[in-house]
């Protein structure tokens, strides 16, 4: 159990503060929030924007646990690393610029948890 908590330390304490804050926007289309966190390539759907936020924060917070103490420790480094495609992002900055503005997207920041993860009921 403490060389858990000591692996989380170190990778941590070598995270910048930028790197504890990632992207994410959620989309409303026919019918549906579809949230999505940039940084990990993760997506999220449901009925409201509020229930789409939830569950991304649940797969992010269980995506890092994962990577960090988890089954895939070990291949942590890439899991942390892994960024949705190089469109995707465009498409963010360009909702950010244009069409934020008519509720139809919602931009957002997600944080890193710095603890493992427990689940959110919903």
């Amino acid at each position: 159990m403490t060389l858990i908590a000591l692996d989380l330390t170190h990778i941590i304490m070598q995270l910048k503060p930028c790197q504890l804050t990632l992207t994410a926007y959620a989309k409303y289309e026919e019918g549906q929030w579809n949230a999505f966190c940039l940084d990990f390539d993760l997506a999220a759907q449901s009925d409201s924007f509020e229930e789409a936020k939830i569950k991304l924060d649940n797969m992010v917070q269980e995506y890092v646990s994962d990577a960090l103490v988890g089954e895939d420790k070990e291949y942590a480094e890439q899991l942390l690393s892994r960024k949705a495609p190089l469109f995707e992002w465009l498409k963010y900055y360009f909702h950010m610029l244009i069409h934020t503005q008519n509720g139809l997207y919602r931009l957002f920041k997600e944080t890193i948890p710095l603890m493992p993860y427990k689940r959110a009921n919903i």
